[in-house]
């Protein structure tokens, strides 16, 4: 392979980054979001709610010897973003966020007016 090909890469924009791959998960009291995101450490994570609007982002933090390049690189983007509308059903308010082995878990409550309830019955 020509060497000068090598060096030649496509600019990439400053705000480009990666979809992570999300699940999304619904019960009955809410729903949960695993997110990958392999290479991303939790100082680097950020989950924000803003309005209806859920945005996950974070960089990768894959540290390279001193003095050493990479030749070849499959992934060239060490940014992941992804944004959803959250429903007017789920309860901003009652998010919790857990990283483990590059997966991020969210869970959403439902809001109360969205949880299932039981209808008393009276007897006249």
């Amino acid at each position: 392979m020509d060497e000068a090909r090598l060096t030649r890469e496509p600019r990439i924009a400053e705000d480009a980054a990666l979809l992570p791959p999300v699940d999304v998960v619904e019960d009955a009291a809410g729903i949960t979001l695993y997110a990958d995101l392999p290479g991303v450490p939790k100082d680097r994570l950020h989950v924000q709610v803003e309005a209806d609007t859920l945005t996950i982002s974070g960089e990768t933090a894959i540290d390279m010897p001193q003095g050493m390049a990479a030749t070849h690189a499959e992934v060239n983007l060490p940014r992941y973003r992804r944004s959803f509308t959250l429903s007017k059903e789920l309860d901003p308010e009652k998010l919790s966020a857990e990283l483990k082995n590059g997966v991020l878990k969210l869970r959403i409550e439902k809001a109360a007016h969205a949880q299932p309830r039981k209808v008393e019955i009276k007897v006249g």
